[in-house]
């Protein structure tokens, strides 16, 4: 093998040699730029190419083997900046589809710079880089490649001017001709003999490489065949995609109508339910109302109650003088007030209610943004709690008709008092003179109920006190009001925000069925273009389904869906598929998944 790889190498420097002088010695002749129809030229570029192709590494790809030399070529650009144009041009040309038309065009560019020798000086002195193209014998590995290199140093003597964009440099033949060679070694010297016997030589080896290239490009015209006809199924189903594209369209359409009615009626049903918020509202409002009036005429009591007060006190001072039916008096008026303390703690106790409450909605407002469910519960439970302030707005009502009831019997009483004080005032008079003896004493009893009285007066303070407490705590109710009417209107700006955000819910919902609509429809067209493995006739000898064995009255049958093979009686169904365009052959099994899909999409 080393010996056959030294005589390759060989024979291809003996021929560069001979096309590298004919060339030179040509184009001196002639004594003007070259083109690309020169003879010699193109021979030149046909040995250059066996000789960039020697010991080429076979690429395997998903067409076949391949072997370029346009992948060491490609490495210049790395090792030197100035051959990045010439990478550029070729790379911008659309008429090379093919490594190795790049490559020669990359070539002819080279030429015409004056450079090529000066790029493949600079890949060989990185050998180790092309070891990963070239095999170890190859002769861009070995010193003929360097002897080549100093040969096409001469070359720099030509101008070229070749043009690329008319010639087809994907599907050219290189074949060498020898009578070129003949010619110029007939008028040669003697010393040139030697060189025609060793190119006689190898005809042969030069044979042999023409007969394979000849073989690979057949070999390429099949394969450019097979791509025509899938190219041209490829097509036929295209066309019954685009078909299947607009019906889909107009389906799509139609659901848009369909979704302008729904939104239509949801926003209908949209402003009934703003009416009867706002009739929910009202209707709030209006028992907020009343509750402020009722107590408004419970603080209006509470002062005529302390005005009736102020007299009984002014009535204790004349009945000094009857001391125990003045105590009687005085623990009546100490039950009302005990009383009365007590409504005050109830309604103490109902204003922090209100402030829990209120407290609450806060709260409740806040959470607002986490679900709509959640707010409806707060306003039923809100609308249960001022259930509840109205029975206790009753229970005080009815307590406030039980004081006055207290009030009245206090004030017969106070009457009888006045008439029986009106009789003994009589009897007064005749035992004056036995009360005199006993002023010494009543003087004493006076002091002590002064002394009473001042504790009385300390009490007024406080309850003054606290009713200045009270009007604090109706401020702030008021505030409470306040705050109550914004969240309100931070409700009604919540729920528009939660309506908009339906809607876009229910719109992205309709994108995403259309989209998944699509989804399908796209899956199905893609299982079409991929098709299932189809069963050859003399792999199933019996039906997929029934399992009985084909004969000449039992024939075969294929599923145009799975690529299977039925009988008649199991594949005696007929739908039209996304990669047929007339209703073909289908299997039961399929029949029965296609119609499911069909009514799922339509559904």
């Amino acid at each position: 093998a080393r010996h056959h790889a030294m005589e390759e190498r060989a024979n291809l420097m003996n021929m560069m040699k001979l096309s590298i002088k004919t060339l030179i010695q040509s184009a001196l002749s002639l004594g003007r730029t070259l083109d690309s129809d020169f003879p010699p030229l193109q021979q030149f570029f046909v040995v250059l190419e066996h000789c960039l192709k020697h010991g080429l590494k076979v690429k395997k790809t998903f067409i076949g083997q391949n072997k370029s030399f346009f992948g060491p070529l490609e490495l210049v650009e790395k090792l030197c900046p100035e051959a990045s144009d010439i990478a550029t041009s070729v790379k911008n040309l659309p008429e090379l589809k093919t490594a190795v038309g790049r490559g020669r065009a990359w070539l002819y560019l080279a030429l015409m710079q004056k450079k090529l020798a000066d790029y493949l000086k600079v890949l060989l002195d990185h050998k180790h880089l092309l070891s990963e193209f070239y095999e170890p014998g190859a002769l861009m590995m070995e010193e003929e490649g360097a002897v080549i290199v100093g040969l096409l140093v001469g070359l720099n003597v030509i101008d070229a001017n070749l043009c690329l964009k008319g010639e087809d440099l994907d599907s050219q033949v290189g074949v060498i001709d020898f009578s070129l060679y003949l010619k110029e070694t007939q008028d040669s010297d003697d010393k040139q003999d030697g060189g025609i016997t060793a190119v006689l030589d190898q005809k042969h080896y030069v044979e042999e490489l023409n007969r394979h290239l000849s073989c690979t490009v057949a070999d390429l015209q099949n394969k450019i065949d097979c791509l025509e006809k899938t190219n041209s199924k490829l097509q036929e189903e295209l066309a019954a995609a685009t078909d299947r594209i607009g019906s889909l369209q107009e389906e799509q359409q139609q659901l848009k109508q369909q979704n302008e009615l729904i939104r239509e009626r949801s926003e209908k049903s949209v402003e009934v339910t703003k009416e009867d918020t706002k009739v929910e509202l009202d209707t709030y409002k209006q028992s907020r109302q009343g509750l402020d009036e009722m107590y408004s005429d419970v603080w209006k009591q509470l002062k005529e109650e302390k005005k009736i007060r102020l007299e009984l006190e002014k009535e204790l001072e004349l009945q000094i003088g009857m001391k125990t039916e003045m105590e009687i008096a005085m623990k009546l008026l100490e039950k009302d007030t005990h009383e009365k303390q007590d409504t005050l703690v109830a309604l103490r106790q109902q204003l922090e209610e209100v402030k829990a409450i209120n407290l609450q909605m806060f709260h409740k407002s806040q959470n607002a943004e986490c679900s709509l469910q959640q707010k409806t519960e707060a306003i039923s439970s809100f609308e249960g709690k001022t259930n509840e302030m109205m029975s206790s707005m009753k229970q005080m009502e009815e307590r406030l008709q039980q004081a006055e009831k207290a009030r009245q019997v206090a004030e017969e009483r106070c009457s009888k008092m006045k008439q029986e004080l009106a009789g003994r005032l009589d009897t007064c008079r005749q035992q004056m003179s036995q009360l005199d003896s006993k002023c010494s004493t009543l003087e004493k009893e006076l002091k002590s109920e002064k002394e009473q009285r001042q504790t009385l007066q300390r009490e007024l303070h406080q309850e003054k006190d606290a009713t200045t407490l009270l009007k604090t705590e109706l401020q702030q109710m008021e505030g409470l009001k306040k705050e109550l009417r914004k969240l309100q209107d931070e409700k009604q700006q919540l729920e528009k925000v939660c309506e908009e955000q339906e809607q876009a819910l229910q719109e992205m919902g309709l994108h995403l069925s259309q989209s998944k609509l699509k989804m399908e429809d796209i899956k199905e067209v893609n299982k079409a273009l991929k098709g299932h493995t189809w069963l050859k006739d003399d792999e199933a000898t019996h039906c997929k389904q029934c399992e009985k064995e084909f004969s000449i009255s039992r024939r075969k049958h294929h599923c145009r869906n799975c690529g299977d093979i039925f009988c008649n009686t199991c594949s005696s169904n007929e739908l039209a598929l996304p990669s047929y365009p007339k209703p073909v052959r289908v299997c039961d099994t399929c029949h029965t998944l296609l119609l499911q899909r069909c009514s799922s999409n339509s559904s």
